[in-house]
């Protein structure tokens, strides 16, 4: 039952400087006049993790035009705004408040420049907002400092929400220019299917990054030019005419010296799966959303994987069909990562030769000579490459820059030089060809011993681990963007690459321990389960996922994350 403001007041002022666990009392909602205030769960002591509590907006009290938010696209990126702009306000009155640990702390999500579906913001169908954050209720020692509290929850949050979350007409251009971005980039999306692309990459686009570990774009950067061969036009909704290098479905090479932006390119396409907020730089370079990221993961887990397309005839006789190992090498390892890509339904690979394995990519002819192809297991993927696109329909873009083995397979050939790409197709083939005849076209001769490629049955069940039951009690804990623990157990993601928040590990761990509790079963294959997951995100978000607890700190991952979560929980 809803109580009223004076009431959460008069709690407050009879729990003054009394020990520590009566704030537990304050757990229910309360009418704060303008917005409903939830307190969720309170913390243990003031040097604990802060309390959880949100508040809601009535839709009449938000009062957003149903037209911002009347698409999935826009609704997101509405949400993304009003989350980046209470976050920004509440930083103003965090620690104003004072007293021990973390009393008087007030905080919600900060999102990167990435624009996904959080829970902490979510604006309903009929235009209400909740938003989470977190709260460190103030103490003095272990002793209630109510006083402080009321100061936080009734005079602050207040004016917060009041400043962010109800519609301002002065903020007109900002929230139509959100709208519409989402749309434009809902329609490229589009287009690259229509167009039989894989990418776009707008001409103007900033793709370097002010360092390695910051998303800001580069100061006086070099924009993107497309080369005019690769060049098309798209009339976008809202923005117009836009102009950028499309990239067509198949085999595209991306080349050139080092530092000159071979891999920035690269790392744009792989967040090109997510759209981008305004003055990223990066907000109209659009990636298929099912990309995937390969690289080496030496040491990884790999359980009932069918490597075989890459892998056979393993000297001790072990079966590659369905293989396993807690140790796995370079090689093996980024077999299982295509093979577990395909499996989540993948249809570009993203490979930067500086993280593959060199077995794994190529085999030169003067090792083909030297050590016959009778005696060596591993297929490497410059023979599977062409295979996957014309028999999978999965496209690859790959970054070389210091084997030439490709030219032969590559449909397109892009050079990077000084972060600008030229078209070098035409140029590369023919020198490729001259290559091959100067060596008796030995390559040639290899190309016609590779086997048909056979794709695993992903219909089967691949179950390693052991059912949870559901009331067994959970600990969670998310480190940054490297790693989740569940129950002690550690799952190692740092080589995860297109992980950008760490709001999407937090999901992953709630979303597999579901897995774990209530889908896992003999019957049912990896694919079944995920698409399970992922239309209960669909329908009810976290809410059956979480039990109804829902944290603001989740990210709804792509299903592609999930597998790959899946794939390296060790048991």
């Amino acid at each position: 039952m809803k109580q009223s403001k004076q009431q959460l007041v008069k709690i407050l002022r009879e729990i003054d400087n009394k020990s520590y666990p009566l704030y537990k009392q304050l757990k229910g909602s309360y009418d704060m006049t303008g917005f409903t205030l939830f307190i969720e769960r309170v913390q243990g002591d003031p040097f604990a993790s802060p309390s959880m509590i949100s508040v809601e907006v009535t839709p009449e009290k938000a009062d957003f035009p149903k037209d911002l938010y009347d698409t999935m696209e826009k609704k997101v990126a509405l949400e993304d705004q009003l989350l980046r702009q209470f976050a920004g306000e509440l930083r103003k009155y965090s620690f104003q408040a004072k007293g021990s640990g973390k009393s008087g702390f007030m905080g919600a999500v900060v999102p990167g420049p990435e624009i996904l579906k959080r829970t902490g913001c979510e604006i309903s169908n009929v235009g209400a907002v909740r938003l989470r954050l977190e709260a460190g209720f103030p103490a003095n020692g272990r002793r209630i400092q109510s006083r402080q509290l009321e100061k936080m929850l009734v005079e602050f949050l207040p004016r917060v929400v009041s400043n962010t979350l109800y519609y301002d007409k002065t903020k007109e251009r900002q929230y139509r220019q959100v709208a519409e971005l989402a749309e434009d980039q809902r329609f490229i999306r589009g287009e690259l299917k229509k167009r039989n692309l894989v990418a776009f990459v707008a001409n103007g686009a900033i793709l370097p990054r002010e360092s390695g570990v910051s998303s800001r774009p580069m100061k006086q950067a070099v924009a993107f030019e497309s080369p005019k061969s690769l060049e098309i036009t798209l009339q976008l909704p809202n923005k117009g005419e836009i102009k950028g290098m499309g990239i067509p479905q198949g085999i595209t090479m991306i080349v050139g010296g080092g530092f000159h932006g071979k891999s920035t390119l690269l790392k744009a396409l792989e967040v090109g799966v997510y759209n981008h907020v305004f003055g990223d730089g990066r907000e109209y370079v659009i990636t298929d959303e099912s990309a995937v990221k390969l690289r080496a993961e030496d040491g990884r887990s790999i359980q009932q994987v069918d490597i075989s397309m890459f892998i056979n005839n393993l000297p001790n006789g072990k079966d590659t069909s369905c293989f396993s190992t807690e140790d796995a090498s370079g090689s093996t390892s980024q077999a299982a990562n295509v093979v577990e890509a395909m499996e989540a339904g993948s249809k570009l690979f993203l490979v930067d030769e500086d993280t593959s394995a060199t077995n794994f990519m190529i085999r030169d002819e003067l090792m083909q000579k030297v050590v016959h192809s009778n005696m060596e297991p591993i297929t490497p993927f410059s023979l599977r490459v062409r295979q996957l696109y014309e028999k999978a329909h999965i496209s690859t873009i790959l970054v070389a820059g210091s084997s030439g083995s490709y030219f032969y397979e590559a449909d397109h050939i892009i050079q990077m030089k000084e972060y600008q790409p030229e078209d070098i197709t035409e140029m590369a083939k023919a020198a490729a060809q001259k290559f091959a005849i100067l060596e008796n076209d030995n390559r040639s001769l290899e190309n016609e011993k590779v086997s048909e490629l056979l794709i695993p049955d992903f219909s089967k069940s691949r179950i390693w681990l052991k059912k949870a039951d559901m009331r067994d009690r959970v600990k969670m804990k998310v480190m940054g963007r490297d790693s989740i623990s569940i129950n002690k157990e550690t799952i190692d993601l740092r080589y995860v690459e297109q992980l950008v928040d760490t709001g999407q590990l937090a999901g992953i761990a709630n979303i597999v321990w579901y897995i774990r509790t209530h889908l896992l079963s003999e019957d049912m294959s990896m694919t079944e389960m995920v698409n399970q997951i992922e239309e209960l995100l669909k329908t009810s978000g976290f809410e059956k996922i979480c039990a109804g607890r829902v944290p603001g700190n989740l990210t709804v991952p792509r299903r592609q994350e999930i597998f790959a979560c899946m794939n390296r929980w060790r048991y």
